[in-house]
């Protein structure tokens, strides 16, 4: 069954239907999350073994710019790998990438405060669950850099509440990205 998008310009109701979607959708949606949040990880730990014990705060921050693009391409490719979701709750691998980078793009200029209150929502429930863990095992000043060389125990802590965080938040926001750059079309297919 075909159902219209709702209208992505007003962020409540997008945000809501995305709940509701993603819990009738569990399976597929925190399937398709955590395949992303592994293949993310691999990079993720190396960039971070690669100034593992340097002390400064410009290697860091290089550090976090490069996760902050591979974490925007796990979120694109879990967009598209969703975006059959609302149509017939199928996940779509092939071509994900692509389609969710299309899905995206049109959620950004068609309905960005619905894009930043998914954004917003997203951030906020990440950041609950990797802060206090993250604080924690590495200390405030740990949150962005120079590692400093933390203990393993310490950085494992850290890397398992960023993984945790991945898996939990992407296919929310992939959802939130696929109803509103569906807006107008059939939810899901990119047709009108």
């Amino acid at each position: 069954m075909t159902r219209p998008a709702p209208d992505a310009a007003r962020p409540g109701p997008t945000v809501r239907s995305a709940l509701r979607l993603l819990r009738r959708h569990a399976g597929p949606a925190y399937l398709a999350a955590v395949g992303a949040t592994l293949v993310n990880t691999v990079p993720d730990v190396v960039r971070q073994l690669l100034v593992y014990d340097d002390p400064r705060l410009s290697a860091a921050v290089v550090v976090d710019a490069v996760g902050l693009l591979t974490g925007l391409v796990a979120q694109l490719w879990v967009t598209g790998a969703l975006a059959g979701l609302p149509r017939d709750g199928r996940l779509r691998a092939r071509g994900a990438l692509g389609r969710g980078t299309a899905l995206a793009w049109r959620a950004v200029r068609t309905a960005p405060a619905t894009v930043l209150a998914g954004v917003l929502l997203g951030g906020a429930v990440s950041a609950l669950l990797t802060v206090p863990a993250t604080v924690a095992a590495l200390g405030v000043g740990g949150m962005i850099g120079p590692l400093d060389a933390p203990s393993a125990a310490a950085f494992t802590v850290a890397t398992v509440s960023d993984v945790v965080a991945s898996a939990v938040t992407l296919p929310f926001l992939a959802l939130v990205l696929v109803l509103a750059g569906s807006s107008g079309r059939r939810a899901g297919t990119g047709e009108p």
